[in-house]
């Protein structure tokens, strides 16, 4: 496996830490992760072992505000700039990697960001795979939490909401509890503005699954604690486009990739990515 690193210019002049991981041979397609709030593109170790041995590129970044990138920790100023940065991050693995399939994996917010760009700009793109889809948050903020994040979000929107979450909602498996828990990389901090937008753009994308024109596979832990499964089955049964498929697993948690279950998933997105390569590729 060949590593690199290096930073891009997102919106609004942020400067964005992004890696690539490629195979030695080369590349079927390129896979792009767009991770999930608090966490980087770093946590997907799993996946992107499985998918470079499988010949698959894989390339991530770091949004505003997380990881190794710039920015207040938790705060965006619109859910708009995250996908803007998504926009250009693709622009940079075109170049990087020209003339290859482009699908997206996006989790957890990332499935909003992955989901509110491919319905709004899917040219270029050759399908998205969408886990923990996060349009069904339940109990993850208080009523008195969603409260406050809308009064701050007008009068002092970059004030912070510590969200702090347990490891043993992510996964099964102690270890990847206890990494997340002591990564120096995750942030439990949010702001109030990045709390409205969270909402605005659940809303906005619940009512458009009929929009949906391209191939998506869905992933969800059945028992995800943080974002719940009716929330993926219900937006899953709204798109009349025919190319979609789901994998519910039971007893899951809020990440499938990293899950006990990791090797089944992994086998679930390499065999749906075969199957929705170009002819040639």
């Amino acid at each position: 496996m060949k590593e690199s690193t290096g930073h891009f210019e997102g919106v609004r002049g942020c400067r964005l830490f992004y890696q690539t991981w490629l195979p030695e041979w080369a590349p079927r397609a390129v896979v792009v992760l767009v991770h999930g709030v608090g966490e980087h593109c770093g946590r997907y170790g799993n996946m992107v072992d499985g998918l470079v041995a499988a010949g698959y590129a894989v390339a991530g970044y770091d949004h505003r505000g997380h990881g190794r990138s710039e920015g207040q920790r938790g705060h965006v100023e619109a859910f708009a700039d995250y996908c803007d940065d998504l926009g250009l991050f693709l622009k940079l693995v075109g170049g990087l990697l020209p003339g290859l399939p482009v699908f997206l994996y996006g989790h957890s917010m990332g499935s909003l960001i992955a989901l509110d760009y491919l319905l709004r700009d899917p040219a270029g793109l050759q399908g998205a795979i969408i886990s923990g889809t996060a349009l069904d948050p339940g109990d993850s903020a208080s009523p008195l939490q969603v409260l406050l994040a809308k009064v701050l979000s007008g009068i002092a929107p970059k004030t912070t909401i510590r969200m702090k979450l347990d490891g043993s909602t992510l996964s099964r498996d102690p270890e990847v509890a206890r990494a997340y828990m002591e990564d120096p990389l995750d942030s439990w901090d949010r702001s109030a503005r990045w709390g409205t937008e969270f909402l605005k753009a659940i809303a906005w994308l619940k009512g458009r699954a009929g929009d949906v024109r391209l191939p998506l596979l869905f992933l969800h832990g059945e028992c995800d604690p943080i974002v719940r499964v009716a929330g993926a089955k219900s937006f899953y049964e709204q798109i009349t486009f025919p190319d979609k498929e789901i994998h519910i697993y039971p007893g899951g948690l809020h990440e499938p990739h990293n899950d006990i279950q990791h090797d089944e998933v992994l086998r679930d997105v390499l065999q749906w990515l075969d199957r929705h390569l170009p002819p040639s590729q």
